[in-house]
């Protein structure tokens, strides 16, 4: 092996500091940083390993793993976790507050920028009972964490703040020999100074947060201090009121590019037609992308939103034949029951398709000849794995087993789950020819140009970099199946397009069934900006392979400018699953009685953005019960109460003192911070602004007691109706920013207050005025509150319901055990054992592996003996 380092790069200290604590042995040699020593990069890299099979690795966190792992300490999901923080956590800030204090000096604004994650690792540290981060010994964790913070806490002029536990976590990593030895021998005893060529070439991306400030009129708790130009200012424009604001329109289809517009087109990853999704699936791919269209309609962007089920491949064919009914039967019920559970959700799609049309046989087709025609396909055979007893080969998402690289044990066939990278159902750790150069090298320039200029999750980039890492690989397109888009090709006229290949082309085959006018979306990348919206095991299909099907089809089409992915949403601590009734269901979200607003709400509450997040029943109930009802709708209420029953429905005179005006400029700074936020994407964040704005309400009321001073003299009752008229105008801002999160809830308060329609447009589209839309005389509607507390008998009744019925087994069983543990749960005993005994004669005469015991299981037996057998695959499997 051999390690390539440069000197002054930060990055380097985590490989070294790995490489001696590891005890390994390679050759180093230190390069330049313009160096290029990885052979298919555009563009010069270090640290990198080369190693004995030739093949490179250049992530830094992924070279400390591998050391790790070769010298016997073997990776864990702990470890695996806190490298992924690091990498789109922590990183990202570290490199932003280097980049201030080596190059600007800027010590306190670089502090501020790190409060968020080392208050989270403080937080973290105390928690635990252990010395190190995952153990008693540490782990490739501790140093990459480690080297990752070293340049900034051992800068005498960096204040971090208190952080007890993170200062002895770090004293002790930082005792070891290793790690003194990385450090000396990158920063060469001259700190941060060391660092500056290396932070000059590398440009930081600068991430502004909330909570992580970079302006000295942030206070210690991250609450933004008014000066007394911003009072008067935004007190100033609130007293001018509503003026000539653009009209409300209506939308008309089909919507089309208009010229000196910002023209968006929004794609929500196509969900399987086989299956009812899960607030998992919801909450990552239609909620989202919902929530940002309402958002852009609002701002007056011109936009469109499609959607659509993904009906072809083999798992349409299997949930047809479990029951009973045709592929194109299962793909209109299905398609139909997607829709409603949308519809319920408020999922405002411009048009819902579906793959199943003679629009993407035609479209699919014809980027398939043209990457024919220009040598970007290669021919090749591929091993499959065949189930001979039911003569069928197995589709690749039906395949479990432990992924080669990260070591998941549940990856499937064709990508793990956990890592994201590519696997061979069969040979896990086979390695193709490089793919052709000219679609490598337009892809890194196209990604450069998109992730530099568009706004990316972090863990899309690092996703779809982790795939560019060891070069592309050829990917095949075809698979031995019958539902399909067929291969237009006579030598393969019996095969049918792979889904990862055709699913994407639904995109604009769908826009093409909404508008015959569909290319002035799809072929005009100088006019139309397009966002993905999915789920991260959806990433690197649409960062990579759908690209590189339209670059090299290099027919001018329009590729994705900002890719926004989350993270995983579990269920309490275990995960979805259909098959044993543990979590909520889109179709069953309905009948628990809860508004679809409270369920959105909730979901964009914990949207997974920066790690997984967990649904839980509790905290539903005590963020429906603090938020929504004690806070949100408990200030909206009484601001429209108080002008009921105080001044006979009409909004009173408003003198504004200066605790008025800093209430108006506190609301101002929170719509601008709305604003900012939704329009980079981070939707959960810019939710908190909501909140924060109904706080600040709720104490402005709080303070100001105006039912007290109701009864006062002349002086007091003005007092009252100023906090009174100012705090329905704030509630008539909640009503607009709430739109895109609630739309019933947003219709509902403008209803009640009789808003005019035109206080959306005043408010939003521009960079946030919170200006007076309700003045002295304006009556308003009926006032009746918005929400209903969720009680405690009604969530475990909830929580029971929906937890699954299928009993644990405690201890790891035989495979026969666990089959007849699986088994009896639910089932007839006397037709179980039959089954039983079945399946284990089946594994014994023809050694079958779990990947065949599977497809025996689907493919074989009845629909109403496979009900009975579910349970079978996951007990079996462990």
């Amino acid at each position: 092996m051999k390690l390539y380092i440069s000197d002054g790069n930060p990055h380097c200290i985590k490989v070294l500091a790995a490489l001696e604590l590891t005890g390994g042995t390679c050759d180093t040699e230190v390069v330049s940083h313009e160096e290029k020593v990885v052979p298919h990069f555009t563009r010069p890299v270090s640290p990198a390993l080369l190693l004995p099979d030739g093949q490179h690795l250049f992530s830094p966190n992924s070279i400390c793993q591998y050391l790790f792992d070769i010298s016997g300490q073997k990776a864990t999901d702990a470890t695996n976790q806190w490298l992924e923080w690091e990498a789109t956590n922590l990183q990202p800030a570290v490199l932003q507050s280097l980049h201030m204090v080596a190059l600007q000096g800027k010590h306190v604004e670089a502090a501020a920028v790190m409060k968020e994650p080392l208050n989270w690792l403080e937080q973290s540290l105390s928690k635990k009972n252990t010395p190190f981060l995952t153990a008693e010994a540490v782990s490739v964790a501790d140093v990459v964490l480690w080297a990752a913070l070293f340049p900034l806490l051992s800068d005498s002029g960096f204040d971090a703040g208190e952080l007890r536990s993170v200062r002895g976590w770090f004293q002790q990593v930082g005792g070891l020999e290793a790690c003194q030895t990385a450090a000396r021998r990158v920063l060469q005893g001259k700190g941060v100074e060391a660092l500056k060529t290396f932070l000059q070439k590398h440009p930081a991306t600068q991430t502004q947060r909330r909570d992580s400030p970079t302006n000295a009129t942030e206070a210690e708790d991250g609450e933004h201090v008014m000066t007394v130009e911003e009072i008067e200012e935004a007190a100033q424009i609130w007293s001018e009121g509503l003026k000539a604001s653009p009209a409300v329109t209506e939308r008309k289809h089909p919507v089309l590019p208009q010229e000196g517009k910002r023209n968006v087109l929004l794609t929500s990853a196509l969900p399987y037609v086989n299956n009812v999704p899960h607030l998992g699936n919801i909450i990552g791919c239609v909620l989202s992308a919902d929530v940002f269209a309402r958002y852009g309609r609002l701002r007056g962007w011109n936009l469109l939103f499609i959607c659509g089920t993904d009906e072809y491949g083999t798992a349409t064919e299997n949930k047809a034949r479990e029951e009973g009914l045709t592929p194109q039967e299962i793909c209109d019920k299905y398609h139909a029951v997607h829709a409603d559970i949308y519809q319920w959700f408020q999922i405002d799609f411009d048009f819902f398709g579906r793959t199943t049309t003679e629009r993407q046989t035609e479209i699919a087709q014809d980027i398939f000849w043209r990457l024919h025609e220009r040598g970007f396909l290669l021919e090749d055979t591929v091993e499959q794995l065949r189930c001979e007893s039911c003569q069928r080969f197995l589709a690749d998402r039906f395949v479990e087993g432990e992924c080669p690289h990260c070591r998941y044990p549940e990856a499937r066939g064709d990508q793990c789950d956990k890592c994201g990278r590519l696997i061979n159902a069969v040979e896990l750790r086979v390695r193709f020819e490089t793919s052709p150069q000219f679609t490598e090298t337009n892809l890194e320039q196209w990604l450069d140009k998109s992730t530099g200029s568009g706004d990316w999750t972090a863990n899309a980039r690092h996703i779809t970099h982790s795939w560019l890492r060891d070069g592309l690989k050829p990917r095949c397109i075809t698979r031995d199946l019958r539902w399909g888009t067929p291969v237009p090709h006579e030598d393969y006229k019996e095969k049918v397009f792979y889904v990862w290949f055709d699913a994407p082309i639904g995109y604009l085959s769908i826009t093409a069934n909404y508008t015959d006018q569909w290319e002035k979306w799809w072929k005009n990348p100088q006019q139309v900006e397009l966002y993905n919206f999915m789920a991260k095991d959806n990433v690197p299909f649409h960062s990579v392979v759908f690209p590189c099907s339209l670059l090299g089809a290099q027919d001018n089409y329009t590729l994705v400018n900002h890719l926004i992915a989350t993270e995983y949403l579990n269920y309490e601590d275990t995960k979805f699953s259909k098959s044993r009734g543990v979590g909520v269901f889109g179709d069953m979200a309905k009948d628990t009685g809860i508004p679809s607003d409270v369920w959105r709400f909730y979901l964009l509450y914990l949207r997974p953005e920066g790690q997984d997040s967990a649904f839980s029943w509790s905290d539903m109930a005590l963020k429906n019960n603090s938020e929504l009802l004690n806070n949100l709708g408990n200030f909206i209420n009484r601001a429209g109460m108080f002008v009921s029953k105080f001044f006979d429905g009409c909004v009173p005179e408003m003198l504004l003192n200066e605790d008025d005006k800093r209430l108006i400029a506190q609301v101002r700074w929170e719509l601008k911070q709305y604003i900012q936020l939704l329009d980079k994407v981070r939707i959960r964040d810019a939710l908190k602004c909501i909140l924060n704005i109904s706080r600040h309400g709720n104490q402005y009321i709080q303070v100001n007691e105006p039912w007290k001073k109701i009864k006062g003299g002349d002086g007091d009752r003005q007092r009252a109706g100023t906090v009174t008229g100012l705090s329905v105008n704030v509630a008539c801002l909640l009503s607009v920013v709430l739109e895109p999160y609630m739309p019933s809830v947003s219709y509902t308060i403008r209803h009640q207050l009789q808003a005019p329609p035109t206080c959306v447009s005043a408010m939003l589209q521009n960079t946030g005025t919170f200006i007076c839309t309700l003045p002295a005389g304006h009556s308003i509607g009926t006032v009746s509150p918005l929400f209903q507390k969720l009680e405690n008998e009604q969530i475990e009744v909830l929580r029971k319901r929906f937890g699954g019925q299928q009993t644990r087994v405690e201890t790891k069983p035989s495979a026969g055990a666990a089959l007849n543990a699986s088994v009896n749960v639910n089932a007839d005993p006397e037709r179980a054992k039959q089954l039983t005994a079945l399946v284990a004669e089946q594994v014994r005469t023809h050694t079958l592996t779990l990947y065949t015991m599977y497809c025996w299981l689907l493919l074989q037996i009845s629909p109403s003996d496979l009900t009975l057998l579910l349970c079978c695959r996951d007990t079996y499997v462990k």
